[in-house]
């Protein structure tokens, strides 16, 4: 997380999400994982030596797919399509035709027909709301999510359910965390309102560096640092989508 706790995949523009990495002054940074590569310095991989650009292109092919993999592994909440649209995108983007699609679907081609319609809309609709708010933001001099003296928070992107607990400003992040956590990151009482949860989760998923994979009793020990119940925020953690597990429970790492 960056600055004013904001995930740096919030911030792009669209070109940059296409891209997976933002540029810098210093540096190139991919946006999935915030992983940066320093301007000038030479980088190997694969016993190869490549500039910042290309190795921040081979690193989120390597370590993400691609973008597009990315984004259609994404809660379909954040993209903007449903659970069915969504599985449409994954098979259209592997090259099928519609006649392969509907048999792997089980439906008519007609109604892969009816669906692309339907994606093309939606389409439409979000290239003009993207102008909308562009244009919303240069006339009134700020983005809509700058209240007149707060700023509202963007949900993490792994999160697993986005809902109006997600509807936090930076002065209720500030306040929560000041009155639910010490000096030292440690968790004074854990609260019992789900947006509160939220706050504090956000701050304890700091704790852990993205890319590492930890053993159950690696998570534990550094959990019961901070709480005594640790066992109850490692479920939250996952649950809340800021840490993931493997399915036979003994690795975790966080999610991206």
């Amino acid at each position: 997380m960056h600055e004013s706790n904001r995930e740096l995949f919030w911030e792009a523009t669209i070109e940059e999400v296409k891209k997976g990495y933002i540029e810098g002054n210093e540096s190139y940074q991919c946006i999935i994982c915030e992983k940066e590569f320093t301007k000038g310095r030479i980088y190997e991989i694969g016993s190869i030596l490549y500039d910042s650009r290309k190795a921040v292109e081979l690193h989120i092919e390597e370590k993400h797919g691609s973008t597009l993999e990315y984004l259609l592994g994404m809660n379909p909440s954040f993209i903007g399509v449903s659970q069915v649209q969504k599985e449409l995108l994954v098979l259209i983007a592997s090259g099928v035709t519609d006649k392969e699609i509907a048999s792997k679907v089980g439906v008519a081609q007609s109604t892969i027909r009816n669906h692309r319609y339907k994606l093309r809309e939606k389409e439409k609709q979000a290239r003009l709301f993207l102008a909308m708010m562009e244009l919303v933001a240069s006339d009134t001099k700020k983005k809509v999510n700058t209240l007149d003296k707060d700023t509202l928070c963007d949900a993490h992107k792994t999160a697993t359910t986005i809902d109006d607990r997600y509807n936090i400003t930076d002065k209720e992040r500030e306040t929560t965390i000041k009155n639910y956590m010490d000096e030292n990151g440690a968790i004074k009482t854990f609260p019992a309102k789900e947006k509160k949860k939220i706050i504090v989760l956000s701050e304890v998923v700091k704790n852990f560096s993205k890319g590492k994979r930890y053993s159950e009793k690696e998570i534990n020990r550094v959990l019961e640092r901070i709480y005594e119940d640790y066992a109850t925020i490692r479920r939250y953690l996952i649950e809340y989508g800021f840490i993931e597990r493997s399915n036979d429970c003994k690795y975790y790492w966080v999610k991206e």
